[in-house]
């Protein structure tokens, strides 16, 4: 009874050890959890400014329907909304400074905004109380531009384009952000109507391909951007990798080009047999030639040997008679 007792109070203790050591557990655990959500739990957006000067789109709207009709739905408008902004802010911690470019009337010392995304006032400035008797004007050059754009807008300097004068609103509608022009190639011939004359610019158009598939190209990304800075290709030139980009299989191989370039078919198709008699009548004719030069080698060394046999006893003759003169007069 004794021993009983004693196993019991024994096992006793070890399940209230083990019961305390797994209570303990899990409270740490709960603890971890809770504090892990806590921090992965994102800040709260940062407030609209109060009495902001900013009067908002759907003011501009008002008088500017058509404007702000093409601005809806574009990445201006939805610069602070797109998935990939919350998603990259979020990992980023939700840092203000990203609020410069991603929305309206954003002051760093505050943190705040006054509207979401790209609008009207982001570029016009804010609302003046006299609009429209005070009108609200902009220069829309590579300067503003360069506000958010900065990787776009530094590539833009080291082109031609740059240092002719044309700036971005030339190609771009601020608004609708889209081309002025139906196509790419469309907007680019007002310019240059002479390029698509040559070998270059004429195939290529022919596949199919707008001129900035190779003087706007950039490696496809399999990343995301980091802080959205990403090569635009507006430098306009055209380097090695635009080439390799389409013909990485083909490139230095002179049938394919051949092919491309549409002469393959232009060349006549030889014919074997036409071939093969052309190259026996042409052995034959050499074998004649042969046979012929033989004969003419030989007739011409019997037509030497006779002129040599007659040339020879004349002078034998007239010598053996210039003898028998001498001989005579000598005995007179």
């Amino acid at each position: 009874m004794f021993r009983f007792k004693t196993k019991w109070k024994r096992n006793k203790w070890e399940w209230l050890a083990f019961i305390s050591v797994f209570c303990l557990s899990l409270v740490f655990a709960l603890v971890i959890s809770l504090s892990s959500s806590a921090v992965a739990a994102p800040p709260p957006k940062p407030p609209l400014q109060s009495g902001s000067t900013y009067a908002g789109s759907e003011a501009c709207a008002q008088c500017h329907q058509g404007v702000h009709e093409n601005w809806v739905g574009t990445r201006h408008a939805q610069a602070f909304s797109s998935p990939i902004f919350q998603r990259d802010w979020s990992e980023l911690s939700q840092q203000t400074s990203c609020l410069e470019c991603h929305t309206t009337g954003y002051d760093e010392e505050t943190g705040t905004y006054a509207e979401e995304g790209v609008s009207c006032e982001a570029c016009h400035g804010a609302f003046q109380p006299n609009h429209p008797a005070q009108s609200m004007p902009i220069t829309p050059d590579a300067e503003l531009c360069s506000t958010c754009h900065k990787t776009t807008t530094d590539e833009w300097r080291a082109s031609v384009h740059s240092q002719v004068g044309i700036q971005c609103q030339a190609c771009h509608n601020p608004h609708s952000q889209t081309p002025k022009a139906e196509t790419v190639t469309a907007l680019c011939t007002n310019c240059h109507k002479e390029r698509g004359e040559s070998f270059t610019h004429g195939t290529h158009a022919n596949a199919g391909l707008e001129c900035s598939n190779c003087h706007m190209y950039t490696a496809p990304r399999t990343e995301d951007p980091i802080m959205g800075l990403v090569p635009t290709g507006h430098t306009f030139a055209v380097g090695s990798d635009a080439c390799i980009g389409c013909h990485q299989d083909t490139v230095h191989t002179r049938d394919e080009i051949v092919k491309l370039s549409g002469a393959v078919n232009t060349e006549k198709i030889t014919n074997i047999d036409e071939l093969e008699k052309t190259i026996q009548d042409q052995e034959q004719t050499i074998g004649n030639l042969e046979a012929s030069s033989t004969v003419r080698l030989y007739t011409g060394l019997i037509q030497g040997a006779i002129v040599g046999l007659v040339t020879g006893g004349a002078a034998a003759w007239v010598v053996s008679r210039r003898i028998d003169v001498v001989e005579v007069e000598d005995d007179e």
